[in-house]
Order: C-alpha cells, then sequence, then structure tokens
C-alpha cells in the first residue's frame, strides 16, 4: 500500500532536494499532497522557490561591487540590530 502522508521534515527535504535531483514519482505525488494540506510548508516550498530564482539572476552581475560608503551603511545597520 503506498503511504501518502509524509513528515513537514521529508516534505522540507524533498522540497530541498527536488532542485539537485528528479523525485520518483511517488515523492512527487507525496510532496503535492502535503504541500496541499501545510500551509507552513507550501510557505517554506515558495520561499525556497524565490531564493533559487534570485540567486539564479545573480550570476548575471558577477562584476557587480559596493562601493566603499555603501559598505559602510550596511557594516552599521548590522551593527545596530546586533543583541
Amino acid at each position: 500500500m503506498m503511504k501518502l502522508m509524509i513528515t513537514c521534515k521529508q516534505a522540507t527535504d524533498m522540497v530541498s532536494k527536488k532542485e539537485e535531483v528528479k523525485l520518483s514519482f511517488l515523492n512527487r505525488i507525496q510532496l503535492w499532497y502535503h504541500l496541499f494540506t501545510c500551509s507552513v510548508c507550501k510557505l517554506f516550498s515558495l520561499q525556497n522557490e524565490l531564493i533559487i530564482k534570485n540567486t539564479a539572476s545573480l550570476s548575471k552581475h558577477e562584476e557587480a561591487s559596493l562601493t566603499p560608503e555603501q559598505k559602510d551603511i550596511m557594516i552599521a545597520a548590522i551593527l545596530e540590530t546586533k543583541v
């Protein structure tokens, strides 16, 4: 008998792995069903897709760099948020 229900940990592992390897038919169905029923894992999946999409576009901007002033502003902002 096919086990349709998977845990959130299994679902997030599958979401992460599906970018590297093709999931089996059973795994794709299990993941689809889990994402259909679990709003938290669905959000994780959407965020993962957004990160992958945006990091793929970074390779187009390999020569982009921050000015020294921009770096100072970022460092100051980071230091302000440290607890």
